[in-house]
């Protein structure tokens, strides 16, 4: 039996972790790459001999700003999340020959039930001098939940016009808290690089070694 023609994958499944980086132990840090990292690449490993031979399509991998810009607390949640997008980031290249997109999908605080304990879970250790640091970010997080700025439904509307649209993104961020933080992150990135850029460069060959 043919396969019935698909134009467009979405890899949605997830879940959070939050805790220190200390806090999470190891099985806490494999189950959550399980479902975060290789459940999206098993899928893709399934769909993409599809994708090829029909030389069309769209995947949108769902990541997080926590990928871009990580928090205290969020330390495996977004290693997790950078890691579908350094994977994303690649396959684009090897893809966009054969006439299939990709597009990373960074939002911020939705209003959905992720910050619920269906689909956030917590390390289960706790060190009290991280307290001022992950500590004040899960309290955070819990007077956010059910109050946050993202509207679930503005946020389909806006995944959908860029499956439409004639020239996607790679990267679509979603929300103006995840506009913030993005912004915010590639400044001071930006200012590192400037600053230490005599550094840098001072590792590479003299240049009469290279021609010679």
């Amino acid at each position: 039996a043919l396969c019935p023609r698909f134009d467009v994958v979405v890899n949605n499944a997830a879940y959070g972790l939050l805790g220190a980086v200390e806090e999470c132990d190891s099985t806490e840090a494999y189950e959550l790459f399980f479902t975060n990292f290789f459940g999206a690449y098993h899928l893709l490993r399934e769909l993409l001999p599809e994708l090829r031979e029909q030389r069309a399509g769209h995947i949108l991998n769902i990541s997080s700003i926590a990928a871009l810009a990580p928090q205290a607390g969020s330390g495996l949640y977004a290693a997790s999340k950078a890691a579908l997008e350094a994977l994303s980031e690649s396959l684009a290249a090897e893809l966009a020959p054969l006439g299939v997109r990709m597009t990373i999908v960074e939002p911020g605080a939705f209003r959905t039930d992720f910050l619920s304990p269906r689909s956030l879970h917590r390390a289960t250790r706790s060190i009290g001098d991280y307290a001022a640091s992950s500590g004040q970010v899960l309290q955070r997080m819990q007077k956010m939940d059910g109050v946050q700025l993202g509207d679930p439904e503005l946020a389909a509307q806006a995944i959908l016009a860029v499956v439409d649209a004639p020239e996607p993104p790679l990267r679509l961020l979603l929300g103006s808290d995840a506009l913030q933080r993005a912004r915010l992150k590639l400044a001071r990135q930006c200012a590192d690089i400037d600053r230490w850029e005599d550094i840098t460069v001072g590792t590479d060959h003299a240049a009469e070694e290279i021609e010679a």
